[in-house]
């Protein structure tokens, strides 16, 4: 049974289409849920092997000085309004909390209902003291008071306590009910400065991770096949052809000798009659196509799994799930070019994953034979120069920057946050926008590196998602087209393996 292809540009319309297209929603969204499960479930299962000898979760020890009578955790809510205790009938975690004077005071360390430490601490001095990134943390608002509190042995509403010399410990199952923690001398004097290390065990940890793991693995063995069906049925009706790139009037002249045909064609065509205020709210008007990519990007990564495994054995990309991931990467690129990577028209991008009259495109020739060995080490090893570069133009860098501030946070730092950094793709958009604000020009040079610098990631990116064995130049081809082309390369490609 033959099926008419679609007309070049169109969306795909067919009846089997909207079938497919079902199939991917659904998949996209069943594996997206997994892969959130079975995420959550692999770091609950971290955080349960970062426990100690004792089944112990613990922070610090950290150093905790304040000049009033007491130092407490804030008031929390717990499992109930009240002060109570209800005796629940499986262990939900046990919690053991070990202070010392870093004086020669002797010290006292107890938890009890909230209530009554509230009534023990009324109108007495005291510091709430909170965690924070894994470490303790003073709040700034210390609570105020003008009278001098009791003794803290001589109450009688402690759930758990200890005092004295040297390391105090408590452990204490966790309850429902409002609990405070209470740290103070003694002899209920000012001036409390400890060393504390908290910890906290859970019986419930460990199937709790393993009931996400399951359930998250459960949900991707239903969604990567649908996922897949989806993609290879859109692919395959995908037309082969489709518009031509957006014609241009000239393009970027290369040196000879460094000129070499890459078989991953990005192009993009300045809008003469640029809005001056409009990409101010591109980010509003472009939300429905983020949505709809996020989704894609799922996709685009079961999809290039699967070709992964297609190559290592066959040798062969499958066309189908190559024809999707293509259009893929080419709505990527209408939604850039319309957006932030580029702001160059004011076309509002088509929704559809076939090549179109649109002033921007993308296209890769298909490759009837790909290396079997190549494909293993080429997105991770190969490329890895290439992600310096790509890191550096587009923003990576400071993708990198703040997971190591943040891990650097969690184990040393007290500030912010350190993560951030702004890509040089960012940079030159901001100034091409302004400049377009004030002016009502885009400047044409600005946008040809803009182009040279998309057209980079989009290299790399063909070459990551293995769809091609040819290595990237390492060439800033700039101007709205492809360079001209020419039989001789440049340089030799990377050695094929197997």
């Amino acid at each position: 049974m033959s099926h008419s292809q679609p007309q070049p540009g169109q969306p795909v319309q067919s009846s089997g289409a909207a079938g497919f297209i079902v199939l991917l929603v659904i998949g996209i969204v069943f594996s997206l849920i997994g892969a959130g499960l079975l995420s959550s479930g692999i770091w609950s299962g971290v955080i349960a092997a970062k426990q100690n000898d004792q089944g112990y979760f613990i922070t610090g020890p950290d150093t905790i000085t304040s000049s009033t009578y007491a130092l407490t955790s804030p008031r929390s809510t717990g499992f109930t309004d009240r002060d109570t205790s209800t005796v629940l009938p499986f262990d939900i975690a046990t919690a053991r909390l070990s202070v010392e004077s870093t004086g020669d005071e002797d010290i006292f360390v107890g938890v009890g209902p909230s209530g009554e430490v509230a009534r023990y601490l009324d109108d007495v001095a005291h510091t709430e003291v909170d965690v924070g990134n894994g470490r303790f943390r003073v709040s700034s608002n210390d609570v105020p008071g003008e009278r001098e509190p009791g003794r803290p042995s001589a109450e009688d509403f402690w759930i758990e306590s200890a005092t004295g010399s040297g390391p105090q410990e408590i452990v204490w199952p966790v309850q429902t009910g409002n609990w405070s923690v209470v740290i103070m001398n003694a002899d209920a004097s000012r001036d409390v400065s400890v060393e504390i290390e908290a910890g906290i065990r859970s019986d419930l940890l460990a199937p709790i991770a393993l009931g996400l793991i399951l359930a998250g693995l459960g949900m991707l063995v239903i969604g990567i096949p649908l996922t897949a069906i989806g993609a290879m049925g859109l692919g395959r009706r995908l037309p082969g052809d489709g518009y031509p790139a957006p014609t241009v009037a000239s393009v970027t002249p290369v040196p000879e000798e460094e000129r070499r045909p890459y078989p991953a064609q990005l192009t993009g065509v300045l809008d003469p009659g640029l809005s001056r205020w409009l990409w101010l709210v591109k980010w509003l008007l472009a939300i429905p196509h983020f949505i709809i990519l996020a989704g894609l990007w799922m996709a685009f990564v079961i999809t290039t799994v699967i070709a992964f495994f297609a190559i290592l054995f066959t040798g062969r990309y499958p066309r189908s799930l190559f024809n999707f991931n293509v259009g893929v990467l080419r709505w990527n690129w209408r939604v850039s070019f319309y957006s932030y990577s580029a702001l160059a028209t004011d076309r509002y991008p088509p929704f559809t994953l076939a090549r179109t009259d649109y002033p921007a495109d993308f296209s890769v020739d298909y490759p009837e034979k790909l290396s079997h060995g190549l494909v293993l080490v080429k997105w991770w090893l190969l490329a890895i120069p290439h992600y310096l570069v790509v890191a550096a133009l587009v923003g990576g860098a400071g993708w990198w920057t703040g997971w190591w501030g943040w891990r650097w946070g969690w184990e040393r730092w007290d500030g912010p946050n350190p993560a951030g950094g702004i890509s040089l793709l960012t940079v030159l958009v901001l100034i091409a926008a302004v400049i377009l604000l004030f002016t009502n020009r885009y400047r044409v040079a600005l946008f040809d590196f803009i182009m040279g610098i998309n057209r980079w990631l989009y290299r790399v990116t063909t070459y990551a998602a293995l769809m091609r064995d040819e290595y990237p130049p390492f060439r800033l081809d700039t101007g709205p087209a492809e360079p001209e082309q020419v039989a001789a390369p440049a340089s030799a490609p990377p050695p094929v393996i197997g």
